[in-house]
């Protein structure tokens, strides 16, 4: 429904000179301009909005929003933050759909998708309506929709559109994966959180926030978020962070309405008796002198012991029966690219993971050791143009973990990849570690495949679900889980080289 810009101001808590004209449209994509469009432009990552608003307005733009002082033919509402304003744009737009269903936010360094999922099998299995976006998809009662090839929140008005599809379709509660980029570009703006969950918050996305304290400020802008929204009938408002964690002693310093913490070594809700099993897992969840309940789940590694406690605390904030949390343990279903066999008919355990920071990679690699008597052989690399102190951690981690690690190409963007590849070879060999360097990503799988063994584990990792690398400027498109199934193929004779996707940097 169109809104004029009158309507659209007072969302900014700003006035305008011609309030009457009717808005048809939103964008910050010059592009997309056309009659009645209003125009928002702000500084972006590598180009500045600002300069194509000469260019939208020549397009038909009615209205412009904008961080600089400019005198337009059209109405220019003056922001202090373009982004900020776009998110609550979008969400006025699309009649601040946060606002008609409770809202559950999650982030951290790593565990986000899986905690997501755990948390809406859970709800699910309570009978509840409950949505889930994440970096993976967006599952709107039992439609699933694609989020994108890459690992962040949506932009503001793609988020604001799934929120309104899943207020429409009824939805009780939604399960939110927010990211470090979604909370500082703004993206999840005018979304009213009701509980704020926390994983972990580890070495990663320097590049974005600088260092530690920046990265730990960007993830509590969450927590700010929690404070500022309005609360709702019926909803908790909560922080639930990770006892264990070291973010926890920073995080517990916000102000927010209720706060919980979780863990295994401390926490108001914790796991004892835990048993580690090739398929799964089995541990008590203890809610101080409140609540027992005996988990089983398919999930593997003490790592998702902790995503498990952060789903079910939230559970127990909502009143969720025990049955129903141990069903939803239970049923949870594979997450795509986290910790998932592909399984061939080959002898040894073949498994692909997202991990691509150095806790991720360091609880993969102590997970695998644990399904297997026989050797670790990991394949992994380092994004460039990204945060370059990990190129090392991880080098260093897979030397002490794992009998030997073949170092490849993941996302080398405009960086010269042997550069990166030699970091984190040489850090892994300085750690006592066997490194080998394949430039190539499917034939570092292939690799890995000749030097396995019957039962060995072969790990792929760094890229999970994701559906293309970046070389230069162009996204090539990748599946890990595709490239290692026909690299499987071809080591067990049942294909031919080459695969049907390959990267710049393969060689028949």
């Amino acid at each position: 429904m169109p809104l004029t810009l009158g309507q659209l101001a007072a969302v900014l808590d700003l006035s305008c000179t011609q309030p009457d004209i009717v808005i048809t449209t939103i964008t910050c994509d010059s592009r997309q301009v056309q009659p009645g469009t209003l125009f928002v432009a702000y500084p972006g990552v590598s180009v500045d909005g600002h300069r194509y608003i000469a260019q939208a307005v020549a397009a038909g733009a009615s209205a412009v929003v904008g961080e600089q002082d400019l005198q337009l033919a059209v109405p220019y509402l003056r922001i202090e933050d373009g982004r900020r304003a776009l998110g609550y744009l979008a969400a006025a737009w699309e009649g601040f759909p946060s606002r008609r269903m409770g809202v559950i936010g999650i982030t951290g360094t790593d565990g986000k998708t899986t905690t997501s999922n755990i948390l809406h099998s859970i709800l699910r299995a309570a009978g509840q309506n409950a949505g889930l976006i994440t970096t993976v998809s967006a599952q709107i009662g039992d439609v699933a929709l694609d989020t994108g090839l890459h690992t962040t929140t949506p932009d503001a008005p793609d988020l604001q559109r799934y929120l309104r599809q899943m207020a429409d379709a009824g939805s009780a509660w939604v399960v939110l994966e927010t990211t470090s980029h979604g909370l500082s570009q703004w993206r999840v703006a005018g979304a009213d959180y009701d509980i704020a969950v926390y994983t972990n918050v580890t070495h990663e996305h320097l590049d974005e926030h600088g260092d530690y304290a920046g990265y730990l400020a960007a993830k509590g802008r969450l927590l700010e978020l929690l404070s500022e929204a309005q609360p709702k009938p019926g909803a908790p408002r909560c922080a639930v962070l990770n006892a264990d964690d070291r973010s926890y002693p920073w995080l517990c310093k916000y102000a927010v309405p209720r706060s919980l913490g979780y863990g295994i070594n401390h926490g108001d809700v914790r796991a004892t008796d835990i048993v580690y099993e090739p398929d799964g897992m089995r541990f008590t969840t203890r809610w101080d002198q409140h609540r027992l309940v005996e988990i089983e789940t398919p999930l593997v590694g003490r790592f998702n012991i902790y995503n498990s406690l952060a789903a079910i605390t939230v559970a127990f904030l909502l009143e969720i029966s025990d049955e129903a949390i141990q069903q939803g343990m239970v049923m949870v279903p594979g997450i795509p690219g986290r910790m998932e066999r592909i399984e061939r008919g080959q002898a040894f355990t073949a498994i692909v993971d997202f991990a691509h920071t150095p806790y991720a990679l360091e609880a993969a690699l102590q997970t695998v050791r644990g399904l297997t008597d026989g050797r670790v052989i990991v394949v992994f690399g380092s994004a460039g143009l990204r945060d370059v102190g990990k190129r090392r951690m991880m080098g260093e981690i897979a030397g002490h973990l794992a009998d030997l690690a073949i170092v490849t190409a993941e996302d080398p963007r405009t960086e010269d990849l042997a550069s990166i590849l030699t970091t984190s070879a040489e850090a892994c060999r300085t750690a006592g570690g066997t490194a080998l360097i394949e430039p190539d990503r499917y034939r570092a799988m292939q690799l890995a495949l000749r030097h396995a063994r019957p039962e060995d584990v072969v790990i792929i990792c760094g890229k999970g679900h994701e559906q293309s690398m970046c070389f230069g400027d162009v996204e090539y498109p990748w599946d890990d889980r595709v490239a290692l199934r026909h690299a499987l193929d071809v080591y067990l004779g049942q294909a031919s080289d080459p695969p049907s996707r390959v990267l710049p940097t393969y060689q028949d």
